[in-house]
Parts: C-alpha cells; structure tokens; sequence
C-alpha cells in the first residue's frame, strides 16, 4: 500500500508561502466526499507518483482520517516544471474504475532489426477498468512480433492482468511497421510533334522574310 501524509489547509491560506515551504497544495473529492483542500510534501509526492503514477491507488493520511484515492491532475509550474497543485479523486476500492494506463514497449522488433522498415508508437496509454487495487503501473507490450512490413499489434493483443478489462476498441493499433517510400521521379515524356511543328514554323518565318 503506497501512503501519503497529507495536511488540511484552509482556503485563506498563502499558497505561494506554502510552496516556499516545500508543500505542495492539493484537494481530494470523489466518491460522496465533498472536496477537501490539503497540502502535501513535495519531496513526498514526487517519490509516491513515481511509483504510482495515475493508476495505482495512494492512499492519503489525514487528520481526519485515511482515503483511498488516484492521482487524477498534477498541474506544473510553467517556468520549472515542479507540481504546482494536485488534485486527489476519491476511490471506492471495492468498485471498479476506468482509467488511462501508459504503455510500455519491450524487446527487438525482427523488422527493425532487419532493416525492414521503422518502429511506429501508435499508442501511448490504453484504457481499462478494474477494482482499484488491481490496477496495474503500466501495461507492457512485446514488439518482438513485429516480423514484417504487415505486422501490427492491436489492443487486443495485450497481455492484461488478472481481474483487468479492456476499454479501449480491442481493433485499435497499438504499433506498426512503418517503410520507408523510395520517391523517384519520372522525366516528363517528350512530345516530337510539338518540336516538329515549332521548327516548320520557324523556317517559314525566316523565309517570308
């Protein structure tokens, strides 16, 4: 179980003073629980999110008690990229959820390898549904299948965890074989006629005159 030290705030708090403290400000709501505005270490959270990311639960330990809950928004400073506010969604961990899971590709495509053609990433993240502590970090996809220029891996090819569900359409592409186009260009064909007929024309101005 992966936890998290939360503070509750009060909404005249001084967000900028709270960042300078190494707090991060945050809400949790979801669930039937009205929204509660928290904070959070920044050492913390980046450590938790690195493990858990968008889709394994983290539960938040309150005053007031713990909540089971899912990273649903991280929203970054836009000059040095640090979380800048979090927002919690509140889970029930005995009903299912559907969330965005990222992809992660592993092995050698044989098409690559020999020189067939290039490696095309369609998708980045499917979407699943499952109880929340069955929710997987990521979902691994083996491009060692990718033999040949018509190969592809669907998103029914993915190998799912026990007690996990595909949302995404299962005839989606997931990755391709991609080759390269030789592009040669074809000379214009030349018209005789037409330089038979500029010459003939030609002559019989230089003899008029």
């Amino acid at each position: 179980m992966i936890t998290l030290e939360a503070k509750l705030r009060q909404p005249t708090e001084n967000l900028e003073k709270l960042r300078t403290e190494g707090m991060v400000p945050a809400v949790f709501y979801g669930a039937g629980k009205q929204t509660t505005m928290i904070s959070v270490s920044l050492i913390d959270f980046t450590r938790v999110f690195r493990e858990a990311g968008e889709s394994t639960p983290v539960t938040l330990k309150t005053p007031e008690g713990t909540v089971s809950t899912l990273v649903h928004e991280v929203q970054h400073h836009p000059v040095n990229g640090m979380p800048f506010h979090i927002d919690f969604l509140v889970v029930d961990i005995h009903k299912p959820v559907e969330v965005h899971v990222p992809l992660e590709f592993v092995g050698v495509a044989p098409a690559v390898k020999g020189n067939i053609g290039t490696l095309v990433k369609v998708l980045h993240e499917v979407e699943i549904k499952a109880l929340p502590n069955d929710l997987p970090h990521g979902i691994e996809v083996d491009i060692s299948v990718l033999e040949n220029a018509d190969s592809q891996i669907h998103a029914s090819d993915l190998k799912l965890p026990k007690g996990v569900t595909l949302v995404t359409e299962a005839d989606e592409v997931v990755a391709s074989i991609a080759v390269a186009q030789e592009e040669t260009e074809e000379a214009a064909p030349v018209d005789l006629a037409s330089i038979e007929v500029e010459k003939k024309g030609k002559k019989e101005e230089e003899t008029e005159a």
